[in-house]
């Protein structure tokens, strides 16, 4: 699936309508952007990641990104270089604008 900054769709989606998506399908609702699903859920610590949280990342002052844990250190998110892809928390490029994760139960 590719990539489009604001896409909602098949055509192209943004990493928190990836998310927002992937959750839907289980019957949870997460809001539409980074800014506002970082607010629910549960903190948790890096070192106690479970398949399904989500992890943050602050990629400019303004702006965030947002991927869900897949286990192994990896994560599946919207890449704007890549589209819908599973990258690793351990990537120096994601270790220097990680933020923080949440749990999120229903």
């Amino acid at each position: 699936m590719k990539y489009k900054w604001g896409g909602t769709s098949m055509a192209g989606i943004d990493c928190s309508a990836f998310t927002r998506e992937a959750f839907k399908k289980l019957h949870i609702n997460l809001p539409r952007t980074t800014t506002e699903q970082i607010k629910h859920g549960t903190k948790v610590q890096k070192s106690n990641l479970k398949i399904g949280d989500l992890v943050f990342f602050k990629t400019t002052p303004q702006q965030r990104h947002v991927g869900i844990y897949v286990g192994n250190g990896k994560f599946m998110h919207a890449s704007s270089s890549k589209g819908v892809t599973i990258s690793s928390l351990d990537n120096p490029y994601w270790v220097q604008h990680y933020e923080l994760s949440k749990r999120i139960t229903s």
